[in-house]
Protein backbone atom coordinates (compact mmCIF):
# COMPACT_ATOMS: atom_id res chain seq x y z
CA UNK A 1 0.00 0.00 0.00
CA UNK A 2 3.01 2.82 0.87
CA UNK A 3 4.28 2.33 -2.52
CA UNK A 4 1.37 3.07 -4.47
CA UNK A 5 0.94 6.55 -2.51
CA UNK A 6 4.63 7.18 -3.67
CA UNK A 7 3.45 6.42 -7.06
CA UNK A 8 0.80 8.54 -6.69
CA UNK A 9 2.86 11.17 -5.23
CA UNK A 10 5.68 10.49 -7.97
CA UNK A 11 2.57 10.93 -10.87
CA UNK A 12 1.86 14.81 -9.36
CA UNK A 13 5.12 15.58 -9.61
CA UNK A 14 6.01 14.32 -13.00
CA UNK A 15 2.29 15.77 -13.84
CA UNK A 16 3.19 19.17 -13.07
CA UNK A 17 6.29 18.76 -15.04
CA UNK A 18 4.55 18.07 -18.10
CA UNK A 19 4.10 21.22 -19.55
CA UNK A 20 6.21 22.90 -22.47
CA UNK A 21 6.52 26.55 -20.27
CA UNK A 22 6.85 24.84 -16.74
CA UNK A 23 10.22 23.08 -18.48
CA UNK A 24 11.20 26.40 -19.86
CA UNK A 25 11.08 27.96 -16.43
CA UNK A 26 13.09 24.72 -14.64
CA UNK A 27 15.46 24.81 -17.46
CA UNK A 28 15.96 28.95 -17.15
CA UNK A 29 16.16 28.63 -12.96
CA UNK A 30 18.64 25.40 -13.60
CA UNK A 31 21.04 28.37 -14.69
CA UNK A 32 19.91 30.58 -11.81
CA UNK A 33 17.26 32.43 -9.81
CA UNK A 34 15.13 34.25 -11.82
CA UNK A 35 12.38 37.10 -11.20
CA UNK A 36 9.04 36.47 -12.77
CA UNK A 37 9.70 39.19 -15.63
CA UNK A 38 13.06 36.96 -16.67
CA UNK A 39 11.05 34.16 -16.86
CA UNK A 40 7.88 35.79 -19.24
CA UNK A 41 10.62 36.57 -21.72
CA UNK A 42 11.55 33.07 -21.13
CA UNK A 43 8.46 31.58 -21.54
CA UNK A 44 6.98 34.05 -23.85
CA UNK A 45 3.22 34.71 -21.97
CA UNK A 46 2.53 37.49 -19.44
CA UNK A 47 2.96 37.65 -15.83
CA UNK A 48 0.00 36.17 -14.61
CA UNK A 49 0.58 32.77 -16.61
CA UNK A 50 3.65 32.65 -15.47
CA UNK A 51 2.78 32.90 -11.84
CA UNK A 52 0.39 29.93 -12.60
CA UNK A 53 2.83 27.86 -13.99
CA UNK A 54 5.06 28.94 -11.17
CA UNK A 55 2.69 28.55 -8.56
CA UNK A 56 2.17 24.75 -9.60
CA UNK A 57 6.02 24.11 -9.50
CA UNK A 58 6.19 25.61 -5.85
CA UNK A 59 2.98 23.86 -4.67
CA UNK A 60 5.14 20.43 -5.89
CA UNK A 61 8.26 21.30 -4.11
CA UNK A 62 9.91 21.74 -7.41
CA UNK A 63 11.06 25.79 -6.97
CA UNK A 64 11.15 28.40 -3.86
CA UNK A 65 10.93 32.47 -3.74
CA UNK A 66 11.98 35.20 -2.46
CA UNK A 67 10.89 38.51 -2.13
CA UNK A 68 13.56 41.90 -2.57
CA UNK A 69 11.36 44.84 -2.13
CA UNK A 70 9.06 44.72 -4.94
CA UNK A 71 10.32 42.14 -6.62
CA UNK A 72 10.15 38.18 -6.57
CA UNK A 73 12.79 35.99 -7.26
CA UNK A 74 12.51 32.34 -7.99
CA UNK A 75 15.10 29.58 -7.84
CA UNK A 76 15.18 25.72 -8.65
CA UNK A 77 14.22 23.69 -4.62
CA UNK A 78 15.26 20.71 -6.32
CA UNK A 79 17.74 20.83 -9.20
CA UNK A 80 17.46 16.89 -9.74
CA UNK A 81 14.45 17.48 -11.90
CA UNK A 82 16.94 18.69 -14.57
CA UNK A 83 17.67 15.07 -14.96
CA UNK A 84 14.73 14.48 -16.26
CA UNK A 85 15.61 16.56 -19.22
CA UNK A 86 18.78 14.31 -19.78
CA UNK A 87 16.03 10.81 -19.28
CA UNK A 88 13.57 12.33 -22.10
CA UNK A 89 16.55 13.27 -24.60
CA UNK A 90 17.69 10.08 -24.50
CA UNK A 91 14.54 8.67 -24.63
CA UNK A 92 13.90 10.55 -27.90
CA UNK A 93 17.56 9.55 -29.41
CA UNK A 94 16.62 5.97 -28.85
CA UNK A 95 13.45 6.27 -31.14
CA UNK A 96 15.50 7.54 -34.27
Amino acid sequence: MLRDDVFKQQARVLKALANESRLRIVDRLSRGEASVGQLTEVVGSDISTVSKHLSVLRAHGIVDDRRDGNIVYYRLLTPCVCNFFTCATQVLKERR
